[in-house]
């Protein structure tokens, strides 16, 4: 992590968790907990029925509020879908793309992360753009070429200013709720890699400034080692971002407890 030239991202993704009613407790409980930090931003993607609860209950707290999913349409007749402009207009800040559950469940293919990107820059709304290998890809020795066409595809047409409303989030698909972790060198190893893909895209600058998240199972106590790697900027958390405590502890691993 090189807060330097980037700001760390601590991201909750609540995924089909929580509550209305559950909100206000839950950042009572970790408010005090809270670091101070100029260098990072602190972040909680909750279902989009939470987000006006969570918009006010994060605002004293400072915790950005996102979404978890976006329409790659504008408007019309897509019952169940939410747009980047409903999103924006809502006040949502952040919005998780590519998720591998959506990828799976939904089948949303890379496309698909490429047009919700798209829709989410032009109305002001920054996408954290998921991108991750399978086991099998892994042992296939895959890894590599397989998210440099994730990375390529979700930003094609993707110019330098709309790159810097970007996060992308490393999430190796065998770590994300398996309770496995990729070794903080495996982590490293990627994200230098996916830095590598944006300075030859877009330059040594904007690789310099982008923020990449680990997202494969990031816990208390496993978070100070990722972090402490230098192109690993912060985390997606998914179970531990449902526990206040813990949640606390990988903020304050970013270093932000000793500013």
């Amino acid at each position: 992590m090189n807060t330097k030239y980037r700001k760390a991202i601590i991201a909750g993704n609540w995924k089909m968790n929580m509550l209305v009613s559950d909100i206000k407790p839950f950042i009572e409980e970790l408010k005090p907990m809270l670091p101070k930090t100029k260098t990072c931003d602190t972040v909680l993607c909750v279902p989009a029925v939470n987000i006006p609860a969570m918009l006010r209950a994060g605002k004293d707290a400072k915790i950005a509020c996102g979404a978890q999913d976006v329409s790659s349409y504008d408007k019309g007749a897509y019952t169940g879908e939410i747009s980047a402009a409903q999103l924006a207009d809502v006040g949502a800040k952040y919005c998780i793309v590519g998720h591998s559950e959506r990828r799976a469940y939904h089948n949303e293919s890379d496309m698909d992360v490429n047009s919700k990107t798209g829709k989410l820059i032009e109305h002001g709304v920054s996408p954290i753009i998921c991108v991750g290998e399978s086991l099998e890809q892994r042992e296939s020795g895959l890894t590599m070429p397989h998210i440099n066409y994730q990375i390529r595809a979700a930003l094609a047409d993707v110019d330098m200013t709309g790159l810097r409303r970007c996060v992308i989030a490393y999430e190796p698909i065998w770590a994300i709720g398996t309770g496995k972790t990729a070794t903080a060198e495996q982590a490293q190893e990627v994200c230098g890699y996916i830095r590598s893909i944006i300075r030859e895209i877009y330059g040594a600058r904007p690789a310099r400034s982008i923020s990449i998240l680990y997202g494969g199972s990031m816990n208390a106590k496993n978070a100070a080692e990722l972090l402490a790697q230098p192109d690993i900027d912060g985390g997606l958390i998914g179970g531990a971002s449902l526990k206040p405590a813990d949640f606390a502890t990988i903020i304050a691993a970013t270093g932000a407890d000793n500013e």
